[in-house]
């Protein structure tokens, strides 16, 4: 029986040389004579992203948000959604992130470790002594050997069109 912890080491030496996205975290300046500052997103690494995993070089994430970075500009959004998810946007550009870049925010930390205990930590879990993820909310559990297989398979071979 092959353990997460084994599975994704072997993940990480197959990606080597794959491209990576930028995670971040947001900063909340403190206020300076009583006037809020903008809050802003700053680099904290980098991953590959595997679907509903970040892998980094010595931990494994479940995503969060996906924004792009991109200057602040005055938009008619008519949805609060829109102007919050620009204002993100915006954070991401602000705290030093090139205009359109890919940033990765609200990730947590996962423990691969639970599932050998037949344990459960975010998407991934033990399903009958196999490591599994929950590719979505609403998903059933598939083994994770083949979710990560064909989620490299599509980092390193993206379909024509995407981006």
């Amino acid at each position: 029986m092959t353990t997460a912890a084994a599975l994704f080491d072997a993940a990480r030496a197959e990606l080597a040389g794959a491209p990576r996205e930028a995670l971040g975290r947001v900063v909340t300046p403190r206020r300076i004579l009583g006037v809020a500052r903008a809050s802003r997103i700053v680099p904290s690494g980098t991953a590959w992203h595997l679907g509903v995993l970040l892998l980094t070089d010595d931990a494994v994430l479940a995503t969060g948000e996906i924004v792009r970075a991109r200057r602040e500009a005055r938009r008619g959004y008519t949805a609060q959604s829109q102007r919050d998810r620009a204002e993100r946007a915006a954070a991401a550009h602000r705290g030093g992130f090139d205009e359109g870049a890919v940033v990765h925010v609200g990730w947590r930390m996962l423990d691969p470790e639970v599932l050998a205990e037949g344990g459960a930590s975010g998407p991934l879990a033990s399903v009958d002594g196999v490591p599994s993820v929950r590719w979505s909310a609403a998903g059933g559990y598939r083994p994770l050997d083949g979710y990560l297989a064909e989620r490299i398979e599509l980092l390193r071979n993206p379909p024509p069109g995407a981006s």
